[in-house]
This record gives structure tokens, C-alpha cells and sequence, in this order.
């Protein structure tokens, strides 16, 4: 069960059967609800539109729309402005069939390839959720990125990735000043 996911598209894909709206048998919120932020409540944070002026610099061919970087610095570029911790986040379970040809695998030892597609996939997955954050928040990057990977009642995993979400922009090489004196200035003497 190999999905590939294009970048810079909504996650999830739409799965064959899906149906927006409510399940069914949904009966709507009860009496008295008031659906949204509560009156006085100020918006912020990530919900605020990505600023117009921030330039790109995910490298090209980068399947995340944003930079990552492992680093706490980015050789090249100044960070303008740090928006905070943003995070992507999913919990996987193998079917069982997948479990009962892994459980077979690893009597034997060695690499169980349906566990490792399952992770890589989880990753990536958890990186674009984080990268989409930052891009709502107006980052352009982000830094210090980290997986955290656990396993919940010993048949799901999870994967966290983190990062700090900045706006980065290239820091401009000093002019080299001339050093040998022109014709002009050998005559100002």
C-alpha cells in the first residue's frame, strides 16, 4: 500500500467513498451552542495570512513547500522573525495482514519492509502537516526540526516532527572594496 503525496496539496487526499458533511445519524449540535470563537476572543497566531513579501527558499525540487532544516542556524540567511514551535503529527496501524508477513519476517531477522514503508511514510507525512502550520503562520522555514516516534498499544505508531517556524532571508555578501588606487586618486596627491 504504497500512497505517494504531491507537495503543496491538502492532506488527506480525498479517499474513494469519501463524503464531506456530517457521519450519518449526526443530529447537529444541541440547543443553545454557539458554533466559533467565544465574543472578545482575538485571533492569532498561526490563523493570520502569510505576509505577501516573504521570499521562497526551499530548494528546488524540494518535495515540502517550505525549508527544513535539521540546523539551529542557516548558513546564508538572518532569521527576521520567529513565529514559534509548529509540529505535524499522525498515528499509523499496519492491517493484518502486513502484521502477520512482518511477524513472520522477523523470526528470521533482518529489515521488515513493510514497517520501514509504514515510518518513511509517517515521516512525510508529519513533515508536510508541519510545514503546511508554518506556511499558515507566514514562515518560509523552518529550523531545529526533530522526530519524536512512539508506539501506542503495541499496534499503532506514532510520529511526531517539530520544528521552530521563521521567516529566513539571504544575508547580502559585503562589497569588496577596491585596494589598488585608480588614476584619480594617484593624481589627488
Amino acid at each position: 500500500m504504497t500512497q505517494n503525496f504531491p507537495p503543496n496539496q491538502p492532506y488527506p487526499p480525498q479517499q474513494p467513498g469519501y463524503q464531506p458533511g456530517p457521519p450519518p445519524g449526526y443530529q447537529g449540535p444541541p440547543p443553545g451552542y454557539q458554533q466559533g470563537p467565544p465574543p472578545g476572543y482575538q485571533q492569532g497566531g498561526y490563523q493570520q495570512p502569510a505576509p505577501s513579501n516573504v521570499p521562497h527558499v526551499a530548494p528546488q525540487g524540494s518535495p515540502y513547500p517550505v525549508l527544513v532544516s535539521t540546523m539551529n542556524d542557516l548558513p546564508g540567511y538572518t532569521a527576521d522573525t520567529v513565529f514559534g514551535e509548529v509540529f505535524g503529527l499522525t498515528v499509523r496501524s499496519r492491517d493484518f495482514g502486513s502484521n502477520f508477513t512482518a511477524s513472520f519476517r522477523s523470526l528470521g531477522g533482518g529489515e521488515v519492509p513493510e514497517y520501514t514503508q509504514m515510518l518513511a511514510e509517517s515521516r512525510h507525512v508529519a513533515v508536510m502537516r508541519m510545514c503546511q502550520m508554518a506556511q499558515q503562520m507566514g514562515a518560509n522555514a523552518i529550523l531545529a526540526m526533530r522526530f519524536d516516534c512512539n508506539e501506542i498499544a503495541q499496534t499503532m505508531s506514532e510520529v511526531a516532527a517539530y520544528g521552530t517556524a521563521v521567516v529566513v532571508r539571504k544575508v547580502e555578501p559585503p562589497r569588496v572594496q577596491d585596494s589598488t588606487p585608480d588614476e584619480d586618486d594617484a593624481n589627488d596627491g
